[in-house]
């Protein structure tokens, strides 16, 4: 079993050491972002994305799935950090680590699987459709914003596509070119003549783009400085050579706060909030995976929740599966959580050796892989898809859509889903019973599940059936007869006989144990 297992995910090494690449040069800015816009020290970040890659991957049962600090609990962290400090907020996350756990091993997981898909595709391009707006500014040279948020609406009230127009008017001739230079570049290694190098396969398209960005960067401040890529539309890392500079940067939690009623209330909300971030995302990965997998939720719950107890205990941001760094790392052609694993590996090796190096990045290098994956998550064809599904399906995942670019993601996931339930709703509650006529004979079929909200709608057919008529009531098909149903049905078999309508039943049962129709 074991020797299977491992000659499993040798036969995709080389997809997914490539894939790992593309992922740690996505997830590298991010963990340093997210930790800035938490208001936490920027190591943090890195920690977080280390544990999401070296220790949930490996725990997890998710084989595409890649964690680390998540962008939707940003605001979440920041204002822990105001009322605790950062080593209470530390201990926080380690405590909600073990709130993870325990749900785990009390399979709180099923909860992922109560959201349409309609709306998982609908968060999905939602976040396509962010991160095209987020990256476009880095994509012209004009970093106004952070690049982590979520948010469509920003704090002044402007849109990021305000943002947008704004940096149109004070971009750099140099940051553009860099990014539709690694735009052509990514483009063409997708293509058949790359791929099928013999050579030029084995490179990562996203390694290539960045190597030119740092090649023109180098090259233009040799010769062309008015060119040149400004330092604060660079990689920004803090100065770290080897373990024991490592070792410096980590922080540890307050313990004395173990008394603090506070401290357990803000954990809860972390194991809460980032266990649905992560089944949401779970969810879609399984989507994503070409393979069709589907990954255990109460061991995603329990892997996130050894990340996050180690994370806290060492310095580290709250961790979450997250959609954008999963979706690159399908795109990249991720076969196994291999990828992930080595995507926590370069962070802790590049962190601890190759600053200097990192620093020399542009983020329009970065921005181009991102746009990329934002238009594969939001792509015009999804939205063409959705529509021709119908207006059950449509309407749930644009709301979704325009929820989550008006307020943020769990907020519009939330509004997502209540529209998503009130078309479920509607669909059972119009199909729960059909009334059929032939001459003077009716058939009332009861269909699936009928419920007190059927009530009224099924008093409505009931008088539309006319005087001296026949009337069946078949309940074969029906899985579940409400009480309040049953009632209705007895009423009206009760006056039934004063209109010279005859009533017959056909295996008609109530929800409660030998439940049957009865007249009196």
């Amino acid at each position: 079993m074991l020797r299977r297992r491992i000659n499993y995910y040798f036969s995709y090494l080389d997809h997914d050491i490539s894939a790992g690449v593309v992922v740690f040069l996505v997830a590298l800015p991010l963990c340093l972002g997210i930790a800035v816009a938490s208001g936490a020290p920027p190591f943090s970040g890195i920690i977080a994305g280390i544990m999401g890659g070296l220790v949930v991957s490996i725990l997890s049962g998710s084989q595409l799935s890649v964690s680390g600090p998540a962008a939707g609990l940003t605001v979440i962290v920041a204002a822990a950090i105001e009322k605790f400090g950062f080593d209470g907020t530390l201990l926080a996350i380690a405590l909600s680590g073990l709130m993870q756990l325990a749900m785990g091993f009390l399979r709180a997981g099923v909860i992922g699987a109560f959201f349409p898909s309609a709306v998982i595709k609908g968060m999905l391009a939602a976040i396509g459709l962010i991160l095209i707006m987020k990256q476009l500014p880095h994509a012209v040279g004009y970093d106004a914003d952070a690049d982590t948020d979520l948010s469509f609406l920003e704090e002044d009230s402007h849109t990021a596509l305000w943002a947008v127009w704004e940096a149109l008017g004070s971009f750099s001739w140099g940051v553009v070119f860099v990014s539709l230079a690694s735009i052509a570049i990514l483009l063409l290694w997708e293509t058949s003549a790359i791929r099928k190098h013999r050579f030029l396969s084995l490179l990562p398209g996203p390694l290539v783009a960045v190597l030119f960005g740092i090649s023109y960067n180098v090259a233009t401040q040799w010769f062309f400085p008015s060119l040149s890529i400004a330092a604060q539309h660079l990689v920004n890392l803090p100065s770290i050579f080897g373990p024991i500079d490592f070792a410096r940067q980590v922080s540890y939690p307050a313990f004395s706060r173990l008394t603090d009623f506070n401290i357990y209330v803000t954990a809860a909300t972390f194991a809460l909030v980032g266990s649905l971030e992560t089944l949401l995302s779970l969810e879609a990965v399984d989507k994503l995976d070409p393979l069709k997998r589907i990954a255990p939720t109460n061991q995603e719950l329990k892997a996130q929740g050894v990340g996050n107890f180690l994370s806290g205990m060492i310095g580290g941001l709250p961790i979450t599966a997250v959609i954008v760094r999963s979706s690159a790392s399908i795109d990249a052609g991720a076969h196994t959580k291999v990828s992930s694993i080595v995507h926590g590996a370069l962070l802790m090796v590049s962190v601890m050796f190759l600053s200097s190096l990192l620093n020399m990045i542009p983020l329009a290098c970065l921005a181009a892989v991102l746009l990329l994956t934002g238009y594969r998550l939001a792509k015009p064809k999804l939205f063409v898809e959705q529509y021709a599904k119908g207006f059950n399906q449509f309407a749930p995942f644009s709301i979704t859509v325009g929820a989550i670019l008006a307020t943020d993601l769990l907020d519009g996931m939330a509004i997502g889903m209540a529209v998503g339930l009130f078309f479920v709703l509607r669909a059972n509650y119009h199909s729960a019973f059909t009334l059929t006529r032939h001459g003077r004979n009716y058939l009332l079929r009861l269909n699936k599940d009928v419920s007190f909200l059927n009530k009224a709608q099924l008093r409505n057919v009931l008088e539309d059936i006319e005087e001296n008529s026949c009337l069946m009531i078949d309940g074969s098909r029906a899985t579940f007869i409400d009480h309040d149903i049953m009632e209705a049905l007895e009423d009206f078999m009760r006056a039934a006989s004063d209109a010279n309508i005859r009533v017959e039943l056909n295996d008609l049962r109530g929800s409660a144990p030998g439940r049957e129709l009865v007249v009196t």
